[in-house]
């Protein structure tokens, strides 16, 4: 405890910390601490991934650019820019980071008030995530989007992560490879499939946009009085992007009211109600800013997500579960079967997809 104090001392704090809670929140990449300070304030914590987020540095100068950009919008819309977006804490020395040896952490202002939520209780919670979701790609709408540095590069790139998956299961360096044929070949089916947005994209069907590239519905913070939204977090992967994953990623995580990892593929299906009332409020927000092609493959860009997350976690059970946090035995397969079970009900609800789509426009 005390190392993690030291390091916490490190930052511009309102006043001297003194305790700080490990795992705080259900983030699967980097470890996230809460701190509480001799006069009472609270604060976020992060040893940052740097497995994963290779130039810490570059991404929080990512996180500093934008956070600033809608704090302007947001003071603008006669907002709260403390509580509607992250804030970062300096160190001591002016930096938005400190290196301890090999590590490297950062600091937030707490939010005070506010909660976030695992799974939808209702359609109401997924329509307002919907809703900050499509406020946050709004409000960033006329933000530079070269001026970003990418985070993780080919990061929804589904072509480059379907090599990725054959890669994992060519070498099999865990020998589980014969233990999930059913899956391997689910993949292999969809091969052509992971390619049909990288490929519009290419072609210049698609525009590049400033994406969050992680809209689950846990990272959309809620009051906890009104359960309205308040802030959208987890910026470590805002860069340029397809509007249409970012669609996807929130259908993939939250039109279901299963958890992600729900071992009881009979409590796993796709809900139309929910998708429904997502696209209502993701189109009422930013629609008038996409184009035609963007709105249309909207339904593809949910069934995309879906399929490139559940590749993404059988590839890492494939390679010894190292870059998903698990927290226990076969954690990373289960994710990756409710994910395909998710992807079956899409292609059966196409049809209706499509149509709310259009409904909606």
């Amino acid at each position: 405890m005390d190392q993690f104090l030291e390091i916490a001392n490190q930052f511009q704090l309102n006043s001297k910390a003194i305790s700080a809670q490990n795992n705080y929140g259900d983030g699967h990449i980097n470890d996230t601490f809460l701190l509480k300070t001799e006069s009472g304030e609270s604060y976020i914590m992060q040893k940052i991934n740097t497995s994963v987020f290779k130039n810490a540095e570059a991404l929080m100068d990512n996180v500093i650019l934008v956070t600033d950009f809608l704090k302007k919008k947001i003071v603008k819309a006669g907002g709260d820019p403390l509580r509607e977006t992250l804030s970062v804490v300096m160190t001591r020395d002016g930096k938005t980071l400190y290196r301890n040896g090999g590590d490297c952490w950062r600091v937030y202002t707490f939010i005070q008030g506010a909660v976030t939520l695992q799974t939808c209780e209702n359609e109401e919670q997924f329509y307002a995530s919907a809703c900050a979701f499509g406020h946050f790609q709004k409000l960033l709408a006329d933000f530079p989007a070269d001026t970003l540095y990418e985070s993780i590069p080919n990061f929804h790139n589904t072509k480059s992560r379907y090599l990725d998956f054959e890669d994992a299961v060519r070498k099999d360096v865990c020998g589980r490879a014969a233990s999930v044929e059913k899956e391997i070949a689910f993949v292999r089916a969809r091969k052509d499939f992971a390619a049909t947005l990288v490929d519009m994209q290419e072609r210049g069907e698609l525009p590049l946009r400033v994406t969050h590239n992680d809209t689950k519905l846990n990272n959309v913070l809620f009051d906890e009085k009104t359960r309205l939204p308040l802030a959208v977090v987890d910026l470590d992967t805002v860069m340029p992007g397809l509007s249409v994953n970012d669609f996807g990623d929130s259908i993939r995580f939250g039109a279901t009211y299963a958890a992600e990892d729900e071992p009881d593929l009979s409590k796993v299906n796709f809900e139309l109600p929910l998708f429904e009332c997502y696209t209502k409020g993701f189109l009422g927000e930013c629609g008038s800013l996409m184009t035609e092609n963007e709105k249309k493959m909207l339904p593809i860009g949910a069934m995309m997500m879906t399929f490139e997350c559940g590749m993404r976690f059988l590839t890492d059970y494939l390679n010894g579960d190292t870059y998903f946090r698990i927290h226990r035995e076969g954690h990373n397969l289960d994710r990756c079967r409710t994910q395909f079970k998710l992807v079956s009900d899409m292609e059966k609800s196409r049809a209706q997809m499509d149509e709310i789509v259009r409904n909606c426009k």
